[in-house]
Formats: structure tokens, sequence, C-alpha cells
């Protein structure tokens, strides 16, 4: 897998922090998966529609080595913790939640709306922590939290959370976690069985290729039973198609967070992308990520402000640099407060690192 596997713009593309390209087949898929049950011979597509939105709960299944049943279509993630935010006990009696000044500010945004007045408080750990050492969190992680929300990849700051350290303190302690994927899912390998959390949100939008819409949210089963979500439609039902009006029941899978009608063509497109990036490994992605990562490092030294040790890094580098002089020799990237970002995705080669590097002089 390649460039020439995916629709790119010309020059040098290293925007996978905000948008990844899509793949060459994107739209003929589409066209089968979504217009045709539409507009064909089929009077009711919404039986092949459903069936595409089970695929992508199937393909993330893969993709993170757990059941499909603990996965939750989602707009984005916002939506998906909002409703579990609202939904959980802990958090709505009082309970603190621990989260970092580098995590992207809507989550902030949509726990101080959805958690209840006077009652829960957000803390912070400050901007100035390694949060990529342990220690902080664990210096952190104290007995009146009762959510520990971590993001895995910091894409302003290009590093990665230790995950397998900070998991395990939090379930010792007693605090639920909620682990945010949408700067890791697609470069940094992930084994969601394995590091048990209690929840995840993710988007498909970035390092899957899968476009805008196909967030995700996915709960734990012994969290399922504890989350009765206030935010509900139809299909959180345990049988949307019951049809009365005078009985709820929650779905007893994490779709008892899904709410009304739902869209399906994010889902179509983002199912594609993921089924073919974990077909070729997420472990083979990283690999690739790495080594134009390290070409970097040689090619620009000090100027390279992410983490040295590439355990420490996310997919994406943080370099000082003049953007205006990247843009002038055709590459792609953009500025956040500490620097340019710069994510070397599959399609991108050592071809396109070289001419970053030599626009900088």
């Amino acid at each position: 897998m390649d460039k020439h596997d995916f629709l790119m713009p010309s020059g040098h593309y290293f925007g996978s922090h905000s948008a990844g390209r899509p793949f060459a087949d994107t739209m003929a898929q589409f066209q089968q998966d979504y217009f045709q049950p539409w507009g064909g011979d089929c009077c009711d597509p919404w039986g092949e529609w459903l069936g595409q939105i089970e695929r992508f709960r199937a393909a993330l299944a893969a993709l993170f080595n757990v059941d499909a049943s603990g996965f939750c279509p989602q707009s984005n993630v916002s939506s998906g913790l909002v409703k579990v935010a609202m939904a959980l006990p802990q958090l709505q009696s009082g309970g603190t939640v621990l989260l970092s000044e580098h995590d992207f500010p809507s989550i902030g945004f949509a726990l101080q709306q959805a958690l209840p007045n006077g009652a829960a408080q957000l803390r912070f750990i400050p901007k100035g922590a390694d949060l990529t050492d342990a220690n902080v969190w664990d210096k952190h992680l104290t007995a009146d939290v009762a959510l520990v929300w971590i993001t895995h990849g910091f894409s302003n700051l290009g590093a990665a959370a230790p995950l397998a350290q900070i998991l395990p303190l939090a379930r010792q302690r007693g605090i639920l976690s909620a682990i945010d994927l949408a700067q890791s899912a697609g470069v940094l390998p992930l084994d969601l069985a394995a590091l048990q959390p209690d929840f995840a949100f993710g988007s498909s939008l970035k390092w899957l290729c899968g476009g805008a819409g196909a967030g995700y949210l996915w709960a734990s089963a012994p969290m399922l039973s504890q989350c009765q979500p206030k935010d509900v439609g139809w299909f959180s039902h345990q049988d949307p198609f019951e049809m009365n009006i005078h009985q709820f029941r929650y779905h007893d899978q994490a779709l008892r967070f899904w709410g009304g009608t739902p869209t399906v063509a994010p889902f179509v497109f983002a199912a594609h992308s993921i089924e073919r990036l974990s077909a070729f490994g997420i472990d083979n992605i990283r690999a690739h990520n790495l080594s134009l990562q390290q070409q970097l490092w040689q090619g620009l030294g000090e100027r390279v402000l992410s983490p040295q040790d590439p355990g420490k890094r996310s997919g994406t580098i943080i370099i000082n640099a003049d953007l205006t002089k990247l843009k002038a020799a055709g590459v792609f990237a953009d500025l956040r407060p500490l620097g340019v970002r710069v994510s070397p995705h599959i399609y991108n080669d050592s071809d396109d690192v070289a001419a970053l590097i030599n626009a900088l002089g």
C-alpha cells in the first residue's frame, strides 16, 4: 500500500492529523454500498444500510480486538462523551473528572455542559507537565477522581500517553477510564481487550481516512449495565421496530447510546477505509510512520520539538518551522501554538520528507 492507493492532492500532504486522504476506490465503493440500495431496484434501502453500519462496527471490533457489541456509532467524539457523562451515576453525583490542558478543547466544553452544576468538577493536569511520563499521571490520580480522560495521541505535542501504565493505576484505585483515540487510531496499534479501559471514543476522519461524521464510542461490558442514557431514540431501544410508545427498554449492547434515526453515509465511507487499513496492518503503518519521522529528525535536528524517544511520540511530529516556506514549496502542514504539525502516513514517502526538509533549507 502506498500513495497510489489514495486520492492525493498536488504537492506533499502531511495533514493526516486533520483529515486523512480517501482511498482511490472510495467513491465506487460508496456507489455500490450506499447509493445502489437507494437508487436501484430495491424499494427499501434500510436493510442494506443498517447492514453497512454493522459492517462499520465489525471493522472497529477487528481493529481494536474487542467484540462489536461494545461499539455505538456517533457523529463525533463530543456527542458520545456527552451521552456517557449524562448516563454515568459516578459523574452525575459529583465525581471529579481528571483531564489535561492539552486535551482537545471540545472535551472540556462537552463535560462542562453535561455535568451537573456545582456537583461534578473538572481538574486539569497543567500544560507544563510531561504527559508521556506515567509518574505524572500517578500523582494526579487521587482518591477523589471518578473518571480520568486520557488522550492517547496529542497532535499538538507530537506525544503519546502511556496507556499501558496509566490504565492499571486507574483500575487499582477504582477510577473509571476513558481514552480518546481520535489522533491515534490508524497509526498507533491498539488492543482494547489487553488495555481494558472502561470507555473509548474516536472518529474516522484522521488516520483512519474515513471522512467526517463516522465517530464511535466503545463501552466495556461491565459499564453498560451501569449506564442509562438520557439522550435516546428508537434505535436505543432493545427492539426498535416494536413500535410501542408506552414502553422503552434499553438495548443490551452499546447501541443504547445510539438515539434516533441514524445517518448512514459516513459509516459506509469509514467501514471501507478501516477494513483496508486493518488488512494492511496498523503495525506496518506505524513502522512506516516512524521511519519517516526518523528522516525528519536526521534532517531537522533541534528544530523537532516532539519527544526524542519514538515510544513517546504520536503519529505527528512538531517542528519549529516557517509555515510560509513550506506552503511555497507545496508542502501541506498546519500551525499550532508549539509549532508546525507534520503527520507522515502510509501515503507519504521519503521524497515528501526530503521536499519538506529542503524547503526549510
